[in-house]
């Protein structure tokens, strides 16, 4: 396994797998997180419920079409289609 500015390369025989550091993931919930509420302009305890339930947070977590590398606007606004179809 491989550092490679943040993100660890694992190399199997044919494919190599992208895995996001976990601190740097840490840091992309907050931020997420922090511009939804600003948005939404609700309180920062009901955003991060909302969050950590939602399918945006499922497809950052499992580095799915590597969601990490989005920028945080693009994630917030993705998690306010997402809640407003609930």
């Amino acid at each position: 396994m491989i550092l490679y500015h943040g993100y660890y390369l694992t190399c199997r025989k044919r494919d190599v797998v992208m895995t996001a550091n976990k601190t740097l993931l840490q840091r992309k919930y907050a931020r997420v997180i922090e511009t939804f509420a600003q948005k939404k302009d609700i309180p920062l305890r009901e955003v991060l419920d909302t969050f950590y339930k939602s399918l945006t947070y499922i497809e950052i977590r499992d580095g799915i079409s590597d969601m990490h590398c989005c920028s945080d606007e693009y994630l917030a606004d993705k998690l306010c289609l997402e809640t407003a179809s609930v």
